[in-house]
């Protein structure tokens, strides 16, 4: 590969949540411990994006800053280029996340007490979103056959004709669980949604790293009809490890529901985002594809390394089918344990630090949430301790 992949930096000290997470689960973990649970990456930043903010800086002033003509110009770029997707910069607004967004979102076409449409298990902020916000959370849960999830199109219907659900969140492509919805069952969400009256607001956050094999479709590009009916939250955040930068990109083609999104985002004085997160995106968005691509390859071979690993000594614990994002899904619930223990046994004997699958409901209970976005020798150690310590509690379950 071209570029770095296997250096880890040790944050420790440094306010990166998920180490700061891990030594308060366990302060006596050990110096070499990962954590690999919290969604950004144990990687260096594109050498690209490091060269191109340091000669930034050293040439502008860090004052107030809308989106240069260049940067809106590299978001539509993008989305033409990877996604097919013909966007004007006018239907682009600014958040400094996708979790803001979908707060914003639910203020700005819901109303208290209205009904919020997920599809669970999800991405825990998608409960905060709708909770803090006192409307009324409305779950559709994923049909698990085992290996992978579908969607139970039925309730999902029979929810949608409730006429005091207003709104969906849409996770795609899915967290926790991996799934890159199909053309066709995105095809049916929209259609129940728009006979219902129901405005779809989709998260696609990873929308850049899909798995070989898979297409992933943004909402809006199925048909006009669609675009019209819906809110695309993305980032570069997930795609090039710039959470920090605090940069989303919400586009929005309808106008009308436009006005209402910018009208929530301006009623909390979030006039601007980061300067320098606009050009993190910049960067990224026009010199980073070979970058992009070589993730790729990293993140399938740690998915495949986990796969066969577990395959080969503890397969009653199942991994699920990772279509999309850099989070393996996997299911210990076969074990004669329960998942609060479990999560605790991993963090103090295998010091796997990981995101326990009762975070994203009560149907992720009995799961893990492995972040793979690290270099291969992580997952490696991780997948050895986390043997050591099977064998000991469950030697008759385990190679």
């Amino acid at each position: 590969m071209k570029h770095d992949f296997e250096t880890v930096i040790n944050r420790t000290g440094t306010g990166a949540c998920k180490w700061e997470h891990m030594l308060a689960d366990y302060p006596q973990v050990g110096e070499d411990i990962v954590p690999l649970s919290i969604a950004d990456m144990e990687l260096v930043n594109a050498p690209e994006i490091q060269k191109g903010l340091k000669e930034y800086i050293d040439k502008s002033v860090l004052g107030y800053n809308n989106p240069s003509a260049d940067y809106l110009e590299a978001v539509c770029g993008w989305m033409k280029r990877r996604h097919g997707w013909e966007v004007k910069k006018e239907w682009i607004t600014q958040t400094p996340g996708v979790v803001p967004a979908m707060f914003f979102a639910v203020k700005a076409y819901t109303q208290p007490g209205d009904g919020v449409i997920i599809m669970t298990p999800i991405y825990y902020p998608f409960y905060g979103a709708v909770k803090a916000n006192e409307r009324k959370l409305v779950e559709t849960a994923l049909l698990d056959d085992g290996d992978n999830y579908t969607i139970d199109f039925d309730d999902l219907e029979q929810k949608a004709k409730d006429p005091a659900n207003k709104l969906l969140l849409l996770c795609s492509p899915h967290n926790p669980v991996g799934r890159v919805w199909t053309v066709e069952e995105l095809e049916r969400i929209g259609r129940i949604c728009i006979d219902n009256h129901v405005v779809i607001v989709s998260d696609e956050i990873h929308f850049d790293l899909i798995m070989p094999g898979y297409h992933h479709h943004v909402f809006a590009t199925i048909s006009e009809e669609f675009a019209q009916h819906s809110v695309i939250c993305t980032a570069p955040s997930k795609t090039f490890n710039l959470a920090g930068m605090q940069t989303s990109n919400i586009i929005i083609p309808n106008k009308e529901l436009q006005k209402s999104f910018v009208a929530q985002v301006d009623s909390c004085g979030m006039e601007l985002a980061n300067i320098l997160g606009y050009e993190a995106c910049r960067i990224a968005y026009t010199e980073c594809d070979q970058w992009l691509e070589e993730l790729i390859q990293l993140i399938v071979r740690n998915k495949e390394y986990i796969e066969n690993f577990v395959s080969n000594h503890f397969p009653i614990v199942k991994c699920r089918k990772m279509e999309g994002t850099y989070l393996q899904w996997l299911d210990f619930r076969g074990f004669s344990m329960d998942a609060e223990e479990m999560g605790q046994m991993l963090k103090t004997e295998a010091q796997l630090f990981l995101d326990d699958g009762y975070m994203f409901g009560e149907g992720g209970r009995g799961f893990q949430r492995i972040n793979l976005a690290c270099p291969a020798w992580v997952i490696e150690k991780a997948m050895a301790r986390l043997l050591e310590v099977l064998r000991k509690h469950f030697p008759h379950q385990v190679n």
